[in-house]
């Protein structure tokens, strides 16, 4: 993962990679077909670590504090994708694929996403039901959330000045909020 995510498919070597855990590249075949089969394997582990993170905080939820359950997850994945070694990888790969594995990696992400909108969905709806939100087809906030998810997810691939990120956090949630909140 670390060497993949450094120099990108391309750039990793195998010949590395295997010095790096302390065996022969010729043993690596033992365990992975080759280069494609371990950059997906890596690429599961970091599609688990991701979904498992979201899915974990989202259980935690609850129907009356959406303000600051939906500000939680924006910093959650700021956090995770800053720190998290595999989520770095992740968000490298999905933004820049090695081109032969596109298809794969754009499956991985279109699952995640899926499972993580379905969840939302249901959140939105709970918070609708509550009346904390306006009253609307859940599907509209989840989408317009996930937006805001993905403005902070681009800011994270292709930007490195935090205060950027912020003004963009910042902005893309106070029109967020005022257009779901009960005023």
């Amino acid at each position: 993962m670390k060497y993949f995510t450094i120099h990108g498919y391309e750039g990793a070597s195998l010949s590395q990679i295997a010095e790096e855990v302390g065996m022969k590249k010729q043993s690596l075949y033992s365990h992975f077909k080759g280069k494609d089969d371990l950059f997906l394997q890596v690429l599961q582990e970091a599609k688990e670590t991701e979904l498992s993170s979201k899915l974990q905080y989202l259980s935690k939820v609850d129907a009356y504090h959406p303000h600051t359950d939906l500000l939680g997850y924006l910093q959650l994945v700021i956090d995770l994708f800053q720190k998290n070694e595999y989520l770095k990888f992740w968000l490298r790969m999905t933004f820049f694929p090695p081109l032969h594995l596109a298809s794969a990696i754009d499956e991985a992400v279109i699952d995640t996403e899926h499972k993580i909108q379905t969840v939302l969905e249901g959140k939105f709806q709970d918070w609708i039901n509550a009346n904390v939100i306006m009253k609307d087809d859940p599907s509209i906030p989840t989408l317009a959330f996930l937006g805001v998810v993905d403005s902070i997810m681009l800011e994270l691939a292709y930007g490195n000045d935090d205060k950027r990120l912020n003004d963009k956090l910042n902005a893309s949630w106070t029109v967020f909020w005022r257009g779901i909140s009960q005023l």
